[in-house]
Formats: C-alpha cells, structure tokens, sequence
C-alpha cells in the first residue's frame, strides 16, 4: 500500500521562510486535522467535537491544549516517570493564547463539547511555535465540520534595531524593544498579548496593524487548503435558539424599570449583586403567578437566559446614555486608591495595594541562584531569577472554593504581572519572588498585582527604575454610540465589549492584554482607548508614589545578603577544593551558601548570607586563595618554619622565604635566637621566581636604615 500523500497549501513569511500546512494523512479520524511544517519545525493541531450539543450549558464547552513532545528536540523528560504529563506553565500559556483567539468566532450557539489538541512534533530551537500554535489549530477547524466560519491566525510582532519583524528567530528577540502576538481574522483583530521596553502608544499600534496584513496571507492559506480538499465540508447542524417572544416580553415588563433604576445609582459590589438577585426574583415570582409553576420551571433556563441578556442590554444603554457607571464614576475615572507598604514584617518587602473593591497583598522573597526557577521545555532549558506567583481564593469574591492550587487563570495573570514588572528590574545577584494574594476581587486583580508587586519591591530596597503599575480598560459600542470606561468592575468586563490591561511606567507601555468580544474595533477606538489608558496609568503611578517614590536605600536589616565576586577561572578549583572541601568548609563554618558559575573565562561567586559578619569570614577566606602577590607588596605573615638561613612566611594564603640576609640592617647570626614559630613578620615582597613562583621576602625593607634620614 503506497504512502498517504496529503493535501497541502503553502505560503512565505515577510522574511522569506515557507510554511506548509498539509491535511489528510494524521489523525484522519479527528474531525479535522493539519500538519504545519516551517523548516524542521512540526506543529500537529486535531480538532474533535462531540456530535451532540450539551444540554443548557452555561458556556461553550471548549478545551484547548498545548503540548511540546520532547522527542521533536531529541530529549527524554527529566521527571521521574520519563514521559510527558501535565502541560508546563509555558504550555499552559500557549494554550491559552490560542482558546482567546478561537473561542468567541465559533457559529453562535455551537455547544457541543470540543476538543482541540496541538502538540509540538518536531523543533528546533529558532523557530518559536508559539506564534504558530494557533494558525494551526485554525487549519484544523477549517478542514472539519466542525462550525467555524471565519479562520483566523496569530503572529508575533517584534520592533528590533528599528524595524518590525513578523514571526522572528529566538535569537533575534534578545534585541527587541517591542514583543507582542496578535491575534486576527480576516477583518478583525482579536486578541494582543505581549511586552515592551516602554514603548509608546503609537508604536503599539503601529506592530499591531503589521501583524494583521501578515495574518491576511495567513488566512488565505487556510482558504486555499480548503479548496484543495474539495471544498469545506458540510458543517453540524446548530440548532436555532429556543425563542418565546411571549415570555421574554413578560420578563422584560417585569424587570426593565426596575433594572434601570439599580443601574442608574451608584452602589458596591454587594449591594448591586442583592439588589439584582432580588429583581431575578421578582420576576420569578411575577412568572409563576401568571403562567403557573409548571411552566415556568420548564422554562428555567430560558428565563435565566432572557433576564441576563436584558440585564446586560440596560446596562449598557444606562452607561451610554449617562455617562456614568454602575458605581456612580464617569468613564475615566479610576476608584479610589489606597496603599501600605512593610505590612509584614518578617517578609523582606511586602505591600498591599487597594483599588476599589480589589486588593492585593504582595510580599517579596531574596533567594540565592539555588532558588532559580527551572525553565524545562522540549526545546529549551533554562533558569530565571525572577518569578511572580498569584492566587486568587475563592473568599476574595465572597464565594466557597476549594484550593486546588493554580488554575490556568492564575497562570496567566501571573505571567502578565511577571512580564510587566521583569521591565524595570535592576540586574541583581539575587533570586527575586513575588507572591500576589488577592484578598478582594471586583476587577482588574492582575493590574493590582502589577501594582502591588512594583511597591513591595521598592519597600525591599530593589532598585527599580520606576514605579510600574497596570489599568484594565473597557469598551460598550451600540450602534455607533462608544464608551471607553478605565479601570472597570468585574461587572463592566462581562457585559462589555473588550477587555483590554495595559502596564507601563510614566514614560511608556511595558506590558499589554487585550480581548475583543466584538467583530470590527476602529483602530481609532483603539487608539483612543491606549491614550485614556495612558492617563489612568500616570495617575496610578502618583497614588503609588504618595506612598513610597524610590527605592530604599537598603535592604531590610533581616534580609539575606548577597556579594558577588568575579574571579580567574584558574582560582575556581582553589576555592571548591578537592572534592568540594574548601567551599562545604566555609559553608559550614560561616552558615553562608556559596554558589560558584564559571561564564565567559571568568568564575563568578555569589556569597549569600543573613550575617554580615558571615559574608566577610568568606570574603576574607575567598581573598587568600585568589591573592596573587605583586613586586613591592607590603604584607604581614606568620612564621611557619624555622631553618639556618632564614624563615618561611605564611600569609594569604601564599609562603615565602625570608632569608637571614633580609632580617635586619645589622648582622644575624643564629635565626632562632630572633625568631620563633607564630610571630608576625611585617616584609617587603622583593623577588617572585616567573618560572616557580617563589617568593622572596625582605624584613629589613620595611624597617628604618640606620644612619639614613627619611
């Protein structure tokens, strides 16, 4: 039976480089499958679905998984069973980029249960497949009868030396000033994620709009690989929502006014959520009066589906047509903040940071190059010195939740903070963890944590080169009528139109993350929303600085210390000693952790110690073994031997020999009448043998010539 020769399509990269995208020889019982190719690089994307739609689900059923087989890069998994298991943070943030991208484009009303899987099948180390993760996994939709209509892709725009480039090597980013991915249709753009060196607004923009013309050839691709198939197949039947314009009427009639009047004053969280609640049952109660118990409990979900939509719809409006919010601000107007800094004292920063009804307790921990966090991909294996953990507890939002540690939510704000703040850390000898606690929630808690985490560094004494902190914009658009609304409630992100958090200092953009739910966002709109962003930011920024503007000078006096010293490689053995001896010894007696990486010719030695006292016993130890005497060094040793022409001098380390001739301007007969073990000598380093290395010493050089006026 001969090969299975696939259906393929093909397209090039600004810089040149061809992607293939070929469908019809994996996975030909998945729905739909691709196989995208770009030099040795092999991404596998399978679309599956289950063939009937769940019933009254309350979101679309989607699963989006990433993973990096350690095979495509030649490498066995270094866990303990050998094999690949749960995906990695990194996965888990790729998988993420490409379920925000894909999920709201599915045909509206599609809730069947499904599946997509994207695995990394073959690598190499310059071709990044995160930024080819969801072009194929579009691909696969498309090729399916899966309802997707409009294909989409994603790419990585990066500003380096000047120029954008689309899609650029690994090594090409060390040098980039901008860094984003965005994701698009056709006509729309979707989804931006990324990172920047404070860069400003219009050059955001400016990589996003180079981002959407590559995603047009990326997409025509994909129209050209379903043409070569035959055409798209003939998609599941999503069956028309269940209507009653009887009923939506009678809860319309029921609750509209007294919607518009809750919405039309200002409130907090809780009492809007009771007052809803409350309204929800009203109309619950006017429903059974007139229809009877049987019906509506037959129409529960439809009823709950219409109150939602009507909720929303006179929300919106309310915000339009006033210009106000539900919590009584105008549309750029921030909450009321407040800060604190050194609340936990045994920490070695901590801050909290209070923006309304949301609030993030942040504290900071100094570790040694032992507590760097391992970076462990099929393709890479690395470490990093600063990392940023964030949880959210089920009490911040006033709800039971168990802990079950970091879901994919938390990972990603996580990572949003960690970018945005990585941005003005000074280089540094420690390991630097944050950790935000979010003890109240009502919106924007990954911006808290930016916030938060940039004044608990500053309270540690870290460096930073300004002061960075978030804001979580929103949109509203009805028929030509937009509200762009700066910092909003949690409320204000589900019932809008885009949900977009941007992080900078007061001279420019460092981290951003925008979803758009709506089909069609003006570039203008965006702009608009970037500059009132950029005012809320500088706001932020001021708020903070009330509190703490700079640095301390200092760490704090219980925190760990860290001194680095940079040696000659050929030092390096002398300070581990045979079989590590020397370096466990000073460990050991000191109670300081010693770290030595040999990079670049040279040894560097981190010394990490609470003691100050510590860190100078391993200083003074480390100095004797690296000392290198000089011609004319003036030193202090200790006699160690004791012979007829002369004695042999301990000192930093070294020995040397001070002859008799050397002792003393006047004449010395017998050594031992002058000199006996454990005296300290003063001398004069007068002679080194360049083949040896012996040394020759001299007393007399540092003792007054008689007769002779100095």
């Amino acid at each position: 039976m001969g090969k299975q020769i696939p259906y393929a399509t093909s397209f090039h990269l600004p810089d040149g480089r061809e992607v293939v995208i070929e469908t019809g020889k994996l996975a030909t019982q998945a729905n739909g499958s691709v196989v995208l190719r770009i030099g040795k690089t092999m991404i596998f994307a399978a679309a599956t679905a289950a063939p009937e739609p769940k019933p009254n689900p309350e979101f679309f059923p989607l699963s989006v998984d990433y993973q990096e087989k350690f095979a495509s890069a030649g490498r066995i998994p270094g866990s303990f069973f050998k094999r690949e298991s749960r995906l990695s943070d990194y996965e888990v943030l790729i998988s993420r980029l490409v379920d925000r991208a894909l999920r709201p484009l599915f045909t509206e009303g599609y809730m069947n249960e499904t599946q997509i899987i994207i695995n990394l099948i073959s690598g190499e180390l310059e071709t990044m497949p995160d930024a080819f993760a969801a072009l194929a996994a579009s691909a696969a939709l498309m090729v399916s009868d899966i309802p997707f209509p409009n294909p989409i892709s994603e790419v990585r725009v990066a500003k380096i030396n000047g120029e954008y480039k689309v899609n650029p090597l690994r090594s090409e980013l060390e040098h980039a000033r901008v860094n984003i991915i965005v994701a698009a249709t056709m006509s729309d753009v979707t989804m931006v994620e990324g990172e920047a060196d404070e860069c400003s607004e219009a050059e955001l923009v400016e990589a996003i709009k180079i981002g959407h013309e590559a995603i047009k050839v990326q997409i025509q691709a994909q129209l050209h690989l379903v043409e070569t198939i035959g055409g798209a197949k003939e998609k599941m039947k999503v069956a028309p929502a269940v209507e009653n314009e009887e009923l939506k009427g009678k809860i319309k009639e029921l609750a509209s006014e007294k919607i518009i009047k809750v919405a039309s004053v200002a409130s907090d969280k809780n009492s809007r959520k009771l007052a809803f609640k409350k309204i929800n049952e009203e109309v619950n109660a006017g429903l059974r009066e007139s229809m009877g118990d049987e019906l509506v409990d037959a129409y529960k979900h439809l009823i709950a589906r219409y109150y939602d939509k009507l909720k929303k719809n006179l929300i919106r409006t309310v915000v339009l047509d006033s210009g106000l919010r539900l919590d009584g601000r105008k549309l750029d107007d921030v909450r009321d903040i407040w800060t604190e800094i050194d609340y936990l004292p045994a920490a070695h920063g901590s801050a909290i940071f209070n923006r309304g009804e949301t609030q993030s307790l942040t504290s900071l921990t100094l570790g040694t190059k032992l507590d760097e966090l391992m970076f462990d991909t099929a393709l890479l294996v690395d470490y990093e010195k600063f990392y940023l953990h964030y949880n959210f507890p089920g009490f911040s939002v006033g709800e039971v939740k168990p802990q079950r540690g970091p879901g994919r939510r938390e990972v990603g704000h996580a990572n949003l903070a960690a970018r945005s703040i990585r941005k003005v850390l000074p280089k540094t000898p420690y390991t630097i963890r944050l950790v935000s606690d979010i003890l109240e929630s009502n919106g924007s808690s990954s911006m808290a944590t930016v916030c938060a985490g940039s004044l608990a560094l500053m309270d540690g004494g870290i460096q930073l080169k300004s002061h960075v902190a978030g804001i979580a914009m929103g949109m509203i658009e009805e028929s030509g009528r937009v509200a762009i609304l700066s910092d909003i409630l949690g409320d204000e992100d589900a019932l809008g139109d885009m949900d977009f958090k941007l992080t900078g200092t007061v001279n420019g953009i460092c981290g951003c993350q925008m979803d758009i739910k709506i089909a069609g966002l003006p570039y203008e709109h965006l702009e608009a929303a970037l500059e009132q962003a950029k005012r809320g930011r500088l706001h932020i920024i001021n708020e903070m600085s009330k509190t703490i503007s700079k640095p301390a000078d200092d760490l704090k006096p219980h925190a760990p210390r860290v001194v680095e010293l940079i040696v000659e490689r050929e030092f390096i053995g002398g300070i581990i000693g045979p079989g590590g001896k020397i370096i466990q010894e000073m460990q050991r007696e000191t109670g300081a952790v010693i770290n030595i990486e040999d990079k670049d010719g040279k040894g560097y030695v981190n010394i990490f110690a609470a003691d100050k006292n510590a860190i100078d016993a391993v200083l003074a130890r480390i100095g004797k073994i690296v000392y290198m005497p000089k011609l004319g060094d003036i030193e202090t040793g200790t006699v160690v031997t004791i012979m007829p022409y002369g004695v042999f001098l301990d000192f930093k380390g070294k020995s040397g020999l001070l002859h008799v001739s050397e002792m003393s301007w006047s004449r010395i007969d017998r050594v031992e009448d002058h000199f006996k073990e454990g005296d300290e000598v003063k001398f004069k380093v007068i002679d080194i043998d360049p083949k040896s290395g012996k040394l020759r010493l001299s007393r007399k050089a540092v003792l007054p010539q008689p007769g002779v006026k100095v």
